[in-house]
């Protein structure tokens, strides 16, 4: 530790902006400000949780639901009933999640601006 502090040390005295530099670093060192990290979790982790949540809801009503193929139409069919499930819940979770989505952005009234 002491040594890279020492070769930073040397590093700033060449240059000209040494004293720049080092206020800028100190000023944002002593900045206050929000935790990002609720808005990390809302903005990552939830949709997450939620598409999984769904996914697993939505698996386990089809699946006691019945919602599959007959066995005649399974053997000459493209899907197996467990796979039309998968697939069926697949999309009515990312729809689910797509729309909770919206809705956080919207309560929380973040938008993506160019500037």
């Amino acid at each position: 530790m002491v040594a890279k502090t020492m070769a930073q040390e040397d590093f700033c005295r060449d240059c000209s902006q040494a004293d720049k530099c080092q206020d800028v670093y100190r000023k944002l060192g002593k900045a206050e400000g929000s935790s990002v990290a609720w808005g990390v979790v809302v903005a990552f982790l939830l949709p997450l949780v939620v598409f999984i949540a769904v996914l697993a809801v939505f698996k386990g009503i089809l699946a006691n639901a019945g919602v599959g193929v007959s066995q005649e139409a399974q053997n000459g069919g493209l899907m197996n009933a467990e796979e039309l499930q998968t697939a069926i819940s697949f999309l009515l979770a990312l729809a689910v999640t797509f729309v909770f989505i919206l809705i956080i952005k919207k309560v929380t009234g973040s938008t993506v601006k160019n500037k």
